[in-house]
């Protein structure tokens, strides 16, 4: 193996275990503010993700930018470029969860202002009462 490879490969170890850590903490940590953490971590960790999906091992990348369109260019273009589309997806799933995350911080805080805690079990027992 080699040592792209094995970076490679560690790489890919590393975001799993951290998808697994991240959700581990939105299903079993009690506190709102952790669940929201945990959530974040995880939308960053898919983003990696899918960066990497559409990252190219060769050298040297060529930037998405058709030169010419002559068959020869483009076979030499299809097998260099870097796809976009990834790329544009990440930066669209940033915003997003940018404004999820806004979200959530506001439901948190009206949440400790409604009932003084944010263990989401003390909040499930005192749902109906206010």
């Amino acid at each position: 193996m080699s040592t792209s490879e094995f970076l490679w490969a560690y790489l890919w170890v590393v975001l799993l275990l951290t998808l697994a850590v991240s959700l581990y903490g939105i299903i079993a940590r009690p506190n709102m503010l952790k669940k929201i953490i945990s959530l974040t971590i995880l939308g960053d960790a898919v983003n990696v993700m899918v960066v990497l999906i559409g990252y190219r091992l060769t050298y040297p990348i060529a930037p998405p930018i058709l030169p010419s369109l002559s068959k020869e260019a483009l076979e030499g273009f299809v097998s260099s470029a870097v796809d976009p589309l990834p790329q544009a997806l990440v930066i669209t799933a940033v915003v997003i969860g940018m404004a999820v995350n806004i979200l959530l911080a506001v439901l948190a805080i009206q949440l400790y202002r409604l009932y003084g805690t944010l263990d989401v079990r003390e909040i499930a027992k005192r749902g109906g009462e206010e």
